[in-house]
Formats: structure tokens, sequence, C-alpha cells
């Protein structure tokens, strides 16, 4: 069953409290994130994707997850 941009959004937030969320895409399968959170500071890019997909439990894993794709955008405040 695909998601929701305020499903994605939920668990972005459990994970990341206070970050600036923002969650785009209207078919449930292809979908957009943006997070600029504190805790990003000092990690590279990859180190920031990889700590958001864990926020996402498991929901892009494999062929038969409930998210396909996410274009992932990551930063720190400025």
């Amino acid at each position: 069953m695909p998601m929701q941009a305020h499903e994605i959004e939920e668990l972005l937030r459990d994970a990341f409290p206070d970050a600036e969320i923002q969650v785009g895409g209207s078919d449930g399968v292809h979908m957009s994130a943006m997070v600029v959170d504190e805790s990003f500071r000092g990690k590279n890019r990859v180190q920031q994707q990889r700590a958001v997909y864990a926020a996402l439990k498991g929901k892009m894993d494999g062929p038969d997850g409930e998210l396909h794709a996410l274009a992932l955008t990551t930063k720190a405040p400025e």
C-alpha cells in the first residue's frame, strides 16, 4: 500500500522533532522530502540520508516496500 505525505512526515517528525520538514508528491509512491535539522551538522550527505532512511523504519526496503522512491534533500540549518 502506498504511503501518503502525512505518513512520511510523521515518521520523520518522530526522528527529527525540531526539524524543518517538507514532504511532497501525490502518487504515494514517488515522493520527495526535505529535512533540515541541527543533527546533520558535521555529517556528510550519505550520513544525513542514512539517518533519514533509518527514520522511515523499513518502508523503503526491498521491492515490496511501501515507498518506492524518495527524492531526498538534507542539510543542517544555516
